[in-house]
């Protein structure tokens, strides 16, 4: 019929075709955290503003890969795309597991003193960081090229408007001037965007 059959069906040669593009093997799981994991690294990054917590959620997710092989299916999504939705579950289970142990976070803050209010630091809402975080990366993709890099260096890398100003060729009140107007639309993408900045 060229339908695949169910779990319980039996497997037929389209199943094993769909797992060609999978993870049957070690050299399977190998070859997709060659071509994705550092990708999936700095996604959980992103997400969690802390290089050991990201290195966990990619070791993480690549077990869970390749435990739920079985499950994937090339017809419904790609690897890359599968494995990044097992990402994002693997990081969400890891920010709420932070938050069920603040204990963990405190230990943590001891020896890296993250108590400056960046993500991650004790007494926040890990959660809240990474969704504000992700708001924040999405609004900034809304600006254009040259107001976003003007933000982005001086706003938010705490440049001086000078030095960004002598690196991108303009003068100091052009990027003072995109600042100005890029934070303006920043807060006009974050209004639209249903949060409030």
């Amino acid at each position: 019929m060229g339908r695949r059959q169910g779990r319980r069906g039996g497997s037929t040669v389209q199943d094993d075709a769909s797992r060609a593009d999978g993870l049957r093997d070690e050299a399977d799981v190998a070859r997709a955290y060659a071509a994705h994991g550092a990708e999936l690294y700095r996604f959980a990054l992103r997400g969690l503003g802390d290089a050991a917590a990201a290195q966990d959620v990619v070791q993480e997710t690549f077990l869970r890969a390749w435990r739920a092989a079985d499950r994937y299916d090339p017809a419904l999504a790609s690897l890359r795309v599968w494995l990044f939705a097992i990402a994002r579950n693997t990081l969400l289970d890891h920010v709420r597991a932070a938050g069920a142990r603040p204990w963990q976070g405190a230990l943590v803050a001891d020896v890296t003193d993250l108590s400056d209010g960046t993500p991650g630091a004790v007494g926040g809402d890990p959660g809240e960081d990474v969704l504000r975080g992700w708001v924040v990366e999405e609004a900034l993709r809304r600006l254009s090229p040259e107001h976003r890099t003007a933000v982005v260096e001086t706003y938010l890398r705490d440049r001086p408007p000078a030095e960004v100003a002598a690196e991108l060729g303009v003068p100091v009140g052009t990027v003072r001037s995109r600042v100005f107007y890029g934070l303006k639309a920043l807060r006009v993408a974050m209004d639209e965007m249903g949060v409030e900045p």
